[in-house]
């Protein structure tokens, strides 16, 4: 399997228990929460976008696409690519891969809007998500 863009970060975190639902296998809103916490992860990791930051990250559009199940116990691995790059967002793709096994649970998207918390509106793109986004 291959998404679109530059690999741009990778995170490794358990599967939960609790994140399990009646059917025995991880509810599908956890896969939208590991690709969140790889987001967040990344946007930390580069010093953009924290919650004390006049400017961070929305998401207006986001897709998965669940191609085996995920059950407890179990390690994953998030890969973070960033594609293409706007003047105000940033095409994201995720892959959640077993951590021991790499197969290949789900892939993700999301559309991220760079966010001025003050005025409510799309601001630019910061440079060092731009320099990291496909060309």
């Amino acid at each position: 399997m291959s998404v679109p863009g530059n690999l741009v970060s990778t995170l490794e975190t358990p599967l939960r228990w609790g994140d399990m639902d009646a059917y025995g296998h991880a509810n599908n809103t956890v896969y939208f929460r590991f690709f969140e916490e790889a987001r967040i992860t990344w946007f930390s990791s580069l010093n953009v976008g924290g919650p004390e930051e006049p400017t961070g990250p929305v998401i207006i559009k986001t897709s998965a696409t669940f191609l085996k199940e995920l059950t407890h116990p179990a390690s994953v691995i998030v890969e973070t690519y960033a594609d293409r790059a706007g003047n105000t967002s940033l095409d994201t793709y995720y892959l959640l891969k077993d951590a021991k096994t790499g197969e290949v649970y789900s892939e993700g998207y999301a559309k991220v809007v760079w966010f001025d918390r003050t005025a409510r509106t799309s601001t630019a793109l910061p440079d060092t998500l731009r320099q990291l986004a496909a060309r």
